[in-house]
């Protein structure tokens, strides 16, 4: 089952892979051990919240919404103690400034002050009502080099998106894990992929699959059933509404010279093997 391919959908597989590269470059983990963050899951769920100051576990287990409460809890509130986040937060920007200028190259580069005005314009046009993340992220200041402005936009308008999935995904009664199992039965990704890497029990998993199945979304082999089917798009097509904001904003024209630009910067990322695909954001090759 495919998403209808909307423009808001289409803008966001151009720009997610240049803010989904510091999840997986070795720069910006390196520099999270070298503030005192202690291990690859803290520098994320730290640099990821550092916004928003030191937030404790439960509001960093809401706004992430697909992790389990105990990968979370391993991370933080420890991370503050051992680094502030506004340290936090000046080291997860300048590295995404340096793991793009490093693996992108100084031909796609140049082409990295166009996109941040175009970027910029399209954030004028979120709002930020029941988005958290995005809304903290939208505060930070606006940094003079392009590589640093560009990775905060593309992190702006990632976490607009987000949370505006994570507002479509509850209201259709779907917990974190339960959004994760119906995004598995699409066959977009698999639960090898995902199930590790936001830390849920084998019983976790079946428990939601008990979940799904009494609603009548999932069927005895893990598939979705017709119910399923609809639900799930309905939860997609309810993100892509919800992320309308900048794209109404650039128009079909502003968002089409934004994914021309984008576009080849998020496939040297992909094909160069920084970020795998298909890998757990959900990022395709666009």
């Amino acid at each position: 089952m495919e998403p209808t391919q909307t423009l808001a959908r289409s803008f966001w597989q151009a720009i997610e892979p240049i803010h989904s590269a510091v999840y997986f470059a070795p720069e910006p983990a390196e520099a999270a051990r070298r503030i005192g963050l202690r291990g690859y899951w803290m520098g994320y769920f730290a640099s990821r919240v550092a916004p928003l100051g030191p937030v404790p576990p439960s509001a960093v287990t809401a706004m992430a919404y697909g992790f389990a409460p105990v990968m979370i809890e391993r991370a933080i509130p420890d991370a503050w103690k051992f680094a502030d986040p506004v340290v936090v937060l000046e080291t997860r920007i300048g590295t995404a400034a340096e793991t793009l200028r490093l693996h992108l190259g100084a031909r796609l580069t140049a082409t990295l002050p166009e996109l941040d005005e175009i970027l910029w314009q399209a954030i004028a046009g979120c709002p930020f009502d029941g988005r958290p993340l995005a809304a903290a992220w939208s505060r930070v200041a606006r940094p003079d080099d392009p590589a640093a402005s560009v990775w905060l936009a593309t992190t702006i308008l990632r976490e607009h998106r987000g949370d505006g999935h994570v507002i479509a995904a509850v209201a259709a009664g779907l917990r974190g894990l339960d959004a994760s199992l119906t995004h598995v039965a699409t066959g977009a990704i698999s639960r090898e992929m995902i199930q590790p890497s936001r830390g849920w029990t084998d019983e976790d998993w079946q428990k939601s699959e008990r979940r799904l199945r009494a609603r009548g979304l999932l069927d005895r082999d893990g598939r979705l059933t017709k119910t399923g089917g609809a639900l799930r798009r309905d939860v997609e097509d309810l993100t892509d509404r919800l992320a309308a904001g900048p794209v109404e904003r650039l128009g079909e024209t502003g968002v089409k010279e934004a994914i021309d630009i984008a576009a080849p910067l998020s496939r040297h990322i992909i094909d160069t093997g920084l970020l795998p695909v298909p890998n757990p954001v959900g990022a395709p090759r666009p």
